[in-house]
């Protein structure tokens, strides 16, 4: 079956698109079918898949106004080795539009992923850093959530804030969303801080706080001006490797 995972946090910064289109190649290169669907509309990882957002025929906002077929709108990403369903700046009028709608706004998405089921192993979902109109969708839509957190002060408000969210979505249109992990990104364990809060969320949240971390990493942040997952840009970094011991991580934990 296919699992469909979104990646959101409240918080931006945390390297949460970094994690989706790296872990999405990752998890591709393991001969998994994936599926990255880019719901920010920054377009981030669609530009980490190797499309020019700029130049696209249509987008993840077509599909959301059911104006075209998903299949329609997906793309090959032969160099990064998974299918793309593509955003850019179109996608900020689905906020309205969506809104305007009088019922089913927030299953948009999930409509459009029943025609898909079987199609890929995992869809990977890139929410956008707040809760709006296009993260409810995503979070209806999903079986999970995965957490991308960086280790500071902040994030653990931010944190608590997002598994709010998560009760407010069980308890309203996906009463089976389940919380994958959370993963510790930009990690330094040199810095104290670092340390001091990557134990209280193991205190806290124990088996729920995966054991993988991504570090600061400088290949990682220089791929998407390339084009390219690290994990192809540079296959032999700690970077990369880092997000393949993620994915294997998440295939045993979810039977992927």
């Amino acid at each position: 079956m296919t699992k469909i995972i979104a990646l959101t946090n409240q918080k931006g910064g945390v390297g949460k698109t970094t994690t989706a289109v790296n872990l999405a190649a990752s998890l591709a290169a393991l001969d998994r079918r994936v599926l990255l669907v880019d719901l920010d509309p920054q377009g981030h990882a669609t530009m980490g898949g190797g499309i020019d957002k700029h130049s696209l025929e249509a987008s993840v906002l077509d599909v959301l106004l059911g104006e075209k077929d998903v299949r329609q709108v997906i793309l090959d990403c032969p160099e990064a080795g998974f299918a793309l369903l593509p955003s850019n700046g179109d996608l900020t009028a689905a906020e309205v539009a969506l809104l305007d709608r009088d019922e089913g706004r927030e299953r948009c998405l999930l409509e459009a992923f029943d025609t898909l089921r079987g199609d890929y192993d995992v869809i990977l979902i890139d929410c956008p850093p707040s809760l709006n109109m296009l993260t409810l969708n995503a979070l209806t839509a999903a079986h999970g959530v995965l957490i991308p957190l960086q280790c500071e002060f902040y994030a653990l408000e931010g944190l608590s804030a997002l598994l709010d969210t998560v009760d407010q979505i069980r308890d309203s249109v996906n009463p089976n969303l389940a919380i994958y992990g959370i993963v510790r990104t930009m990690f330094d364990g040199r810095n104290s801080l670092t340390r001091d809060v990557s134990k209280q969320l193991f205190d806290y949240f124990g088996d729920m706080l995966l054991k993988t971390t991504i570090p600061r990493n400088v290949r990682v942040a220089e791929a998407p001006s390339h084009g390219l997952p690290v994990t192809k840009y540079a296959r032999l970094s700690r970077g990369s490797q880092a997000h393949r011991v993620l994915a294997k991580e998440l295939i045993r934990r979810l039977a992927l």
